[in-house]
């Protein structure tokens, strides 16, 4: 089969001729069909430091994807041939506290396909019958595709009760985006979002149908005052690990606000803790998707109107990955797919 791999401890990824992988009793395997290009699969292009303390080479690359079962483990029950699906990336554990509690999300000894283990860039993808989500009829293999980085958006914005609250989003990334998107369909008042990048907050204006500003040029207590808000925001969405954004974001927000972080600072960041503390604002920080709780709310919204299918940019076909990650790096892109066909 075809994939894309690391094949050594430099930039860049490859496209290589690898074996079909096997699969054992508990898996299924997936033909894949379509793939998102992540900020982590960007990180692991570039080979930064965390990249290279994090995957092994050589390694398969990718986590988001669609996809139909074309084999059965012997096990394996409740899917059939043929069935369309995506699938949680994220490999767990059995024997942990917060596995055995069903907190499938917070077990310490999770895995990454892509990231530890062998991905999703390939023709073919292994994947234990128990991550496999089903797809839906009306949800395309494009959109099935980037449920993943939908569901970080989802789980972040759905940490807190938004119905009629003011929310700020911090960095229009697509994840900032969805997450936008989601704060609107779910009942927020008024939703802002920031970012630096003028084709991001367009962006973000098309999908989401938000307020966009850049905060260098537009102060955020006069976004307040125009939208008619008398204290600041209830809810603060921190998307981009921008230290600067989480900064504004606290001065921002209204005594006893919410901040769910789902943006990772680089390194070690200055916060100004007493200001967290006199303004008794609770924080919680947010990793990858809660299994499955996240994936059943957000195909319900997918199914009951929500529409992020304009976040997704650029298509690309899997031979012409070189251009696909360009793309991702100029920052002038929302979600970018590669097809498998």
């Amino acid at each position: 089969m075809r994939a894309l791999a690391k094949t050594a401890p430099a930039p860049g990824l490859e496209l290589i001729t690898a074996p079909v992988p096997e699969i054992g009793p508990d898996d299924v395997l997936i033909r894949v069909k379509k793939t998102g290009v992540c900020g982590t699969d960007v990180h692991i292009w570039n080979w930064d430091d965390w990249a290279e303390k994090t995957v092994p080479v050589p390694l398969i690359t990718g986590h988001e994807f669609a996809g139909e079962i074309v084999e059965l483990g012997r096990n394996v029950e409740g899917l059939h041939l043929g069935q369309r699906c995506s699938g949680e990336g994220h490999l767990i554990g059995h024997s942990s506290r917060q596995s055995r509690a069903g907190k499938f999300h917070l077990d310490p000894e999770t895995r990454g396909i892509g990231v530890n283990e062998q991905g999703a860039f390939a023709e073919y993808l292994r994947l234990p019958a128990f991550n496999v989500v089903p797809l839906p009829d009306d949800i395309p293999d494009e959109i099935g595709a980037i449920l993943d980085p939908l569901g970080n958006a989802v789980h972040t914005a759905l940490s807190f009760d938004l119905v009629g609250e003011d929310v700020l989003v911090t960095g229009a990334g697509p994840i900032g985006i969805m997450a936008a998107a989601v704060a609107k369909h779910v009942g927020a008042r008024h939703v802002v979002v920031t970012d630096l990048n003028p084709e991001r907050r367009a962006l973000a204006r098309k999908v989401a149908n938000v307020t966009a500003v850049d905060p260098r040029e537009v102060a955020l207590r006069d976004v307040v005052s125009d939208l008619g808000m008398s204290q600041g925001f209830d809810v603060g969405l921190e998307m981009s690990g921008a230290q600067a954004a989480l900064d504004q974001m606290v001065e921002a927000m209204v005594m006893g606000g919410r901040i769910a972080m789902l943006g990772i600072p680089p390194g070690k960041s200055p916060v100004d803790w007493s200001r967290i503390v006199f303004k008794a604002l609770t924080i919680k920080g947010v990793y990858g998707r809660e299994i499955f709780e996240t994936w059943y709310k957000m195909i319900a919204m997918l199914e009951n109107g929500l529409d992020v299918s304009a976040v997704i940019t650029h298509r690309f076909p899997a031979a012409e990955f070189r251009e696909a990650f360009e793309t991702m790096r100029s920052g002038a892109s929302g979600k970018v797919v590669l097809d498998w066909g």
